[in-house]
């Protein structure tokens, strides 16, 4: 798990993010994610949550997928590789995860946790990038080997339900973390620059190398940065339900009531 004695912050931002708050009281409602404070206290320190991986997928979606409408890129959340990598039969899965019928390229968060029964369990990330259209799955470990057979089966589930054989690569010259605590920030910060600098910036008839070799990654500006991007939403958040309550309270609006309890949303 991540090293507790690694700050980068130290005091810096703990005024913005609340320090009143208890771990598991809720932090920021953002689409289908919702961040607790304890996924804000691992973003400063910490071995990145499920939560903060899926965050950072939605807000790829929402703020640069989305000004590309024609491309066909699928980013997997955590709960979805879990699901697909301790179901026997992939098969069965059709139905609970997206038609890949017309991606062309699918992210996938790795995780090495094994006990099913456990949640939140494992040690280490990776990161899957699998190009349908070449039938290759790229493997970025930041302490590599440490996920070769997981992300391996990852890949091999995954042939199933496209109906597809894919090549498996692990690429060896993926940057490597230094300390224990990074993999999950450099899952992100590949994962973004794959999809923007690599796959949505690619001419159609263009031939790219999915290599990550030479590759700098500066994990602490890469904590920042998630978190100064929540802090923003949660701002706006704010903002938005503050100018909600002002209207309720209008004579001429319409009465509503609000969970004071409940965190600042942003879903449009």
């Amino acid at each position: 798990m991540g090293s507790r004695g690694f700050h980068p912050f130290k005091g810096r931002v703990s005024k913005h993010f609340g320090d009143s708050l208890q771990p598991d009281d809720a932090y920021l409602s953002y689409y289908d994610v919702r961040l607790m404070k304890e996924d804000i206290d691992t973003l400063k320190n910490d071995w990145l949550t499920d939560n903060c991986i899926a965050f950072w997928e939605e807000y790829l979606e929402r703020e640069e997928l989305k000004r590309y409408p024609s491309s066909h890129i699928c980013l997997l959340r955590p709960s979805m590789v879990f699901m697909l990598m301790h179901t026997n039969d992939a098969l069965t899965l059709k139905d609970a995860l997206p038609n890949f019928s017309k991606t062309t390229h699918i992210f996938l968060p790795i995780n090495d946790a094994r006990n099913v029964s456990v949640a939140e369990g494992g040690s280490h990330w990776s990161l899957l990038l699998v190009s349908v259209t070449d039938g290759v799955a790229f493997h970025y470990d930041s302490m590599s080997p440490s996920n070769y057979h997981e992300a391996l089966h990852a890949a091999r589930q995954l042939s199933v339900l496209l109906g597809r054989k894919l090549e498996f690569m692990n690429l060896d010259d993926s940057p490597q973390q230094e300390n224990g605590s990074d993999c999950g920030v450099y899952v992100c910060i590949l994962m973004r620059h794959l999809l923007i600098k690599k796959l949505l910036s690619a001419n159609a008839k263009q031939k790219i190398s999915m290599s990550m070799g030479g590759k700098l990654v500066d994990a602490a500006g890469g904590r920042k940065e998630i978190l100064r991007t929540i802090e923003g939403f949660r701002r706006e958040g704010e903002r938005r339900r503050s100018h909600e309550e002002s209207r309720s309270a209008s004579p001429f609006g319409k009465h509503k009531s609000y969970d004071s309890k409940s965190p600042p949303r942003i879903d449009s």
